[in-house]
């Protein structure tokens, strides 16, 4: 775990967590497609399940390159859909709702907490740093909900949680990072950005931003681990964790 004095006895302001793979465990496969085959099902009477399965992550991934600022992940999403498959949005947005309501429950059993991750954000909130929940902004706020449920970490009150209605932007394009920033009034460089993928997390270096790599579920398809300012498994990172001031601690 590569450490700097300056980080040892500087305070930091604001800390934004990763989700999965770095607050929770998470089968991430058979997760996206029991999500995908869930949520197609609702449209079955609409549209052909395969297809809408197609649209559907062809619509997903067109999100990580949105460039339009003055709109969300959600409108853009939406409108891409329901133009490809013919459904209106409204229809479009209830049913899915519907899903996130009823459907979600099958996939809590792909969902586990990391043994530290309680006492992590514990020790972040206790020392009054602002804390955001910087997943990929690609899922409805109540998917995202569920998996802090599953993960019993939604008791924290995060002071921003990222999903695709509030953002206009995804990892790892800088102005993901640099909306929190603003919307929190944190700085850069009293920052710390926590994530498990070098390709998405440690984009928030762009901006300034420190950066710890989590590597108990590392996904580093481009060999770029070594960009990280600190990297380590959960123990290491507890172990970070515990020596940050905030600007509340003492």
């Amino acid at each position: 775990m590569k450490m700097t004095d300056k980080t040892d006895t500087s305070r930091l302001d604001g800390i934004l967590f990763d989700l999965d793979g770095t607050l929770l465990n998470i089968q991430m496969q058979p997760y996206i497609d029991g999500y995908i085959d869930g949520l197609s099902r609702c449209f079955e009477d609409l549209v052909d399940r395969m297809v809408f399965a197609e649209v559907l992550v062809s619509s997903a991934y067109a999100m990580l390159s949105v460039e339009d600022e003055h709109q969300t992940n959600e409108q853009f999403f939406l409108e891409l859909v329901a133009r490809q498959l013919g459904i209106a949005t409204p229809e479009l947005r209830r049913r899915l709702e519907h899903f996130c309501r009823n459907g979600l429950h099958v996939l809590e059993p792909l969902i586990e907490p990391f043994p530290e991750t309680n006492e992590i954000l514990q020790h972040c909130f206790q020392q009054g740093m602002k804390v955001a929940l910087a997943t990929n902004p690609v899922f409805p706020l109540q998917v995202i909900e569920a998996r802090l449920r599953w993960a019993g970490i939604d008791r924290f009150p995060f002071h921003l949680v990222a999903s695709y209605e509030s953002c206009r932007f995804c990892k790892p394009h800088p102005r993901f990072f640099a909306d929190i920033l603003e919307d929190l009034g944190l700085t850069p460089e009293k920052t710390l950005m926590v994530g498990n993928d070098t390709h998405y997390d440690l984009a928030a270096g762009q901006l300034g931003i420190l950066t710890y790599l989590v590597d108990t579920c590392l996904i580093d398809q481009e060999q770029r681990a070594k960009e990280a300012d600190f990297r380590g498994g959960h123990r290491d990172l507890l172990h970070f964790i515990r020596q940050l001031k905030g600007p509340g601690g003492d």
